[in-house]
C-alpha cells in the first residue's frame, strides 16, 4: 500500500521546480492504518510559497489509491544536507553559478530589443514566449529591462521567488496548461519604488538573473532587453554567445531608423539578427480596410538596412496589426495569445513564433564525445 501510495505522488508536480515531488527527494516517510495514510513532506523551505498546493494535490493523489479513504500530510522542511543533495541534482553536475547558457548551451535564445520605448517590445516579447508553451516547448522569460520592468504585469505575476540557500527558484506563470519559468527586477523591489542603479550593478543582477536562477532544461529563453543599447545589452551579448537579436520596431520613419541604428550597434559586438518584426502595423476597420496611422514600410526598411549591414539575409519575421485585445491583455496581465484566439495580433505573434521554432541553432564547432 505504501509503495502505491509512493507511486501515485509520482504525479504531484513541484510548481517551481517543475519535477516530480518524489524525483526530488520531498516525500518522507508514509504511514498507512487500515483505509487511512499519513504521509510525511519535505518541503525546500520553511514558509515555502507552494506548500498548501503541494499538500492538497499530495492528497488527491494519494485518495486515487484503491483502499485509501482517508489521507493526512505533514509537512516539514528539508535539512541542509537534503538540501544540498537537491541543489546538486537540479545543477545536473554543473558547478555553482555557472552560466547554463553558454556556447555548449541546447537552448535556443532571443534578445528582444528595440531602437526607442512605446514601440510595444515587451507584449510582443510576452506573447510570442506563450506561443511557444502552447506550441509544448519549455520557455523561460527574462525580463532585462531593469527600469523599466513591466514583464510580471504583462502576465499577471504576484508571485516572489524562492530562494533555496544560493538557488533562486523563479516563479511561474501557469495558465491554459502551460507554463513559463519568470524573472524580473520587479520580482525583488517594493511596488513603485525605482531602481537606480549603474554599470557594475546592472551587469551584477543580468549575471545572477542566468547563473543563480534554476532555469532547468528550457528550449527556448527569450529576453526582454531595455530600449536602444548599453551597458545591459552589451552584458548579455557577452552572456549569450548563442544568442540571436530580434528587432521589434513600428512603421514609423523615425522609429524604424532608431531601430536600424540600435541593431547595427549590435551586429558590432557579434550579435547575430534573427530578423526584424513591425508592430502596430495598421488598425482593422470594421468595413475591412485599414488606416495605417503610423505610416507604412518601416519593418522592410530596417530589415533592409540590416541585411546590408550584416552581409546575410535579415527577413522581415511579421507584422503586428494595432489591436485593443492585445493592448487590453497586457494591462491586465491577460496575454492575448492565451485568450483570443481569432484576434489578429494573436494570429501574427503565432505565425512568427512559428518562424522562432523553425530557426536553427547555431553553436561553435565543437567534437562529440564518442563512446567507441
Amino acid at each position: 500500500m505504501q509503495e502505491a501510495i509512493r507511486r501515485a505522488l509520482d504525479s504531484v508536480i513541484d510548481p517551481e521546480l517543475r519535477r516530480p515531488i518524489t524525483e526530488l527527494g520531498m516525500v518522507g516517510e508514509i504511514e498507512t492504518s487500515g483505509d487511512s495514510a499519513i504521509i510525511n513532506l519535505k518541503l525546500t523551505i520553511v514558509g515555502c510559497p507552494a506548500a498548501q498546493r503541494i499538500e492538497r494535490e499530495t492528497t488527491e493523489a494519494a485518495l486515487k489509491v484503491d483502499g485509501i479513504e482517508r489521507v493526512s500530510v505533514v509537512l516539514g522542511v528539508m535539512t541542509q544536507e537534503e538540501r544540498d543533495v537537491l541543489k546538486e541534482k537540479l545543477r545536473g553536475g554543473r558547478a555553482v553559478r555557472s552560466n547554463p547558457f553558454d556556447e555548449n548551451s541546447y537552448t535556443r535564445v532571443y534578445l528582444v530589443g528595440s531602437g526607442k520605448g512605446g514601440v510595444g517590445k515587451s507584449s510582443v516579447t510576452t506573447n510570442l514566449a506563450v506561443a511557444l508553451a502552447k506550441k509544448g516547448h519549455k520557455v523561460g522569460l527574462l525580463d532585462a529591462d531593469i527600469f523599466g520592468f513591466s514583464i510580471p504585469g504583462q502576465l499577471g505575476l504576484t508571485a516572489k521567488p524562492t530562494k533555496v540557500d544560493d538557488l533562486i527558484l523563479p516563479p511561474v506563470y501557469e495558465e491554459g496548461g502551460i507554463a513559463i519559468k519568470v524573472i524580473s527586477i520587479g520580482m525583488f523591489v517594493e511596488e513603485g519604488k525605482a531602481v537606480a542603479w549603474r554599470g557594475p550593478m546592472l551587469h551584477r543582477a543580468i549575471q545572477q538573473f542566468l547563473t543563480d536562477v534554476h532555469w532547468g532544461d528550457l528550449d527556448f529563453l527569450l529576453v526582454d532587453l531595455p530600449p536602444g543599447t548599453g551597458d545591459i545589452a552589451i552584458s548579455l551579448g557577452q552572456l549569450l554567445p548563442t544568442a540571436k537579436s530580434i528587432v521589434v520596431t513600428t512603421p514609423q520613419p523615425a522609429a524604424a531608423d532608431i531601430a536600424a541604428r540600435t541593431a547595427a550597434v549590435g551586429l558590432q559586438t557579434g550579435q547575430r539578427i534573427l530578423g526584424v518584426i513591425e508592430n502596430m502595423s495598421w488598425l482593422e476597420n470594421p468595413d475591412g480596410s485599414r488606416t495605417e496611422l503610423f505610416g507604412a514600410g518601416g519593418g522592410q526598411a530596417v530589415a533592409e538596412r540590416l541585411t546590408a549591414l550584416a552581409g546575410v539575409d535579415v527577413p522581415l519575421l511579421g507584422q503586428i496589426a494595432m489591436s485593443q485585445a492585445l493592448r487590453e491583455g497586457s494591462d491586465l496581465g491577460r496575454p492575448v495569445v492565451n485568450h483570443v484566439a481569432d484576434d489578429p495580433a494573436t494570429l501574427a505573434i503565432e505565425a512568427i513564433a512559428e518562424s522562432l521554432r523553425q530557426d536553427k541553432l547555431e553553436r561553435a564547432s565543437r567534437s562529440l564525445k564518442l563512446n567507441l
